[in-house]
């Protein structure tokens, strides 16, 4: 009989009910998002006592049945109970690429329910890990003042230091990988049509070099597509990203029962029963 890689975590009882095996697997930022980012991230928002909305835009026939109607863009809105940040799923007909891959979860903030913008957006894309979002969205709705910065860069990369990651040789102030160099976090020029109402964006001639936001991927080899992508716009307050970063870096283990095919021989992994 084999014995448990990880014994004192719980066994998972709704793998002995049939589907797919359920594992412990390691690392974390390579473990993909189990087929389950909404409901994990939904499931999250509901329990912080955040309102969901379900907005449906598709094209209907007279006398046509419900399940025959084209659905052309489905997009489900959670929002804050104060209104001062909000997370929105999108299906779109023409997706948002970040790295080559369709945004799955934006979220953003404004400092006052009043404004009709967001001062500040961030993007996760599909196999980005759920335990990182959530985590992420806890520390944001924890936050009095969601656009307020309470630190700066540094705790981001002291974040995933203690976790093992590296700082990059040429930029230890502003980027960071993990120690086979397949997942990066970096604070840099934001990638195009990233949002963020800061006053400077909005002026043509502001310096381009002015605005740096972070971004975060995993390249699971040299060249390969992208396995995830999330990207945070200038104005997301850095404890934020510590967040998210921490959870990535992350050497706890996570139950998955679906694997990203480009990472699955990089996985230690365990039976969770």
């Amino acid at each position: 009989m084999e014995a448990p890689l990880y014994p004192e975590f719980p066994t998972d009882p709704s793998a002995a009910r049939g589907g797919p095996p359920a594992f412990w697997v390691g690392p974390r930022h390579l473990a993909g998002d189990d087929g389950r980012l909404y409901d994990v991230v939904a499931d999250t928002l509901s329990g912080l006592g955040w309102t969901s909305l379900t907005v449906v835009r598709g094209r209907h026939e007279p006398d046509e049945a419900p399940e025959d109607r084209l659905v052309v863009r489905s997009t489900v809105l959670h929002i804050s109970p104060d209104a001062l940040r909000w997370a929105q799923w999108a299906l779109p007909d023409e997706p948002f690429l970040l790295g080559g891959l369709p945004v799955a979860w934006q979220v953003s903030a404004r400092a006052e329910s009043s404004s009709p913008l967001a001062q500040w957006s961030a993007y996760f894309t599909r196999d980005v890990p759920g335990e990182a979002v959530v985590d992420f969205l806890v520390a944001l709705d924890a936050s009095d003042q969601p656009t307020e910065p309470l630190a700066g860069p540094e705790m981001v990369l002291d974040a995933v230091a203690a976790h093992g990651w590296f700082r990059d040789f040429d930029q230890p102030e502003g980027a960071a990988a993990d120690p086979t160099f397949t997942s990066q976090i970096s604070l840099g020029e934001v990638p195009p049509l990233i949002q963020d109402s800061a006053p400077r964006v909005l002026l043509a001639e502001y310096d381009e070099t002015g605005l740096a936001g972070w971004q975060a991927w995993a390249e699971p080899t040299l060249g390969a597509p992208w396995l995830w992508a999330a990207s945070f716009a200038a104005g997301v307050p850095h404890h934020l990203v510590a967040a998210f970063a921490a959870s990535l870096s992350s050497t706890a283990p996570v139950l998955r029962r679906v694997l990203p095919a480009a990472t699955q021989e990089r996985l230690l992994r365990a039976p969770a029963s």
